[in-house]
């Protein structure tokens, strides 16, 4: 595995890519899941929680998985990558850059996610690195959702 120092501006502008890395493991969501997120959350649509409802009057033809749900699963489904970053004293999520709901993925299916660096820009605390993640089942060719993830690399002290 590469090691890439944060302040090796060269090194990180070269990990800017428009092809995509490695797919993560498979993650299959079942009704537990989206369960247990509806009551954490409060989100408690019948699209999402009553199955039979869902099968009867869905136009998916039974429950899907709430897009936030999806999002929130963005560490689990952490796809490999072939390098590490050093030289930084904390990462932050910095926010977004933009977040697309694109297509539904139904309940009791598996989902995989993969990623590329978009864009790195220096920061007056380090580096903020943005990357492209998309999280989709595993069957389908259409991403379930597009997250643009912005980290923000603060410096270690010298």
């Amino acid at each position: 595995m590469r090691n890439i120092e944060v302040h090796d501006t060269a090194a990180l502008q070269a990990l800017v890519s428009d092809e995509f890395g490695q797919w993560s493991d498979d993650l299959t969501i079942t009704q537990e899941m989206v369960n247990q997120f509806a009551a954490l959350t409060g989100d408690r649509q019948w699209i999402h929680v009553d199955v039979e409802r869902a099968k009867r009057e869905s136009p998916f033809g039974g429950p899907i998985v709430h897009g936030f749900l999806l999002l929130s699963l963005m560490p689990s489904l952490r796809p490999p990558q072939d390098y590490q970053l050093s030289g930084y004293s904390s990462a932050a999520n910095y926010g977004s850059d933009g977040l697309r709901f694109l297509s539904p993925v139904a309940v009791g299916q598996s989902v995989h996610s993969r990623q590329r660096v978009k864009r790195v820009e220096e920061h007056r605390r380090g580096v903020l690195l943005t990357s492209e993640v998309t999280i989709q089942q595993v069957d389908k060719d259409k991403p379930a959702l597009v997250y643009d993830l912005q980290v923000l690399y603060a410096y270690t002290s010298s």
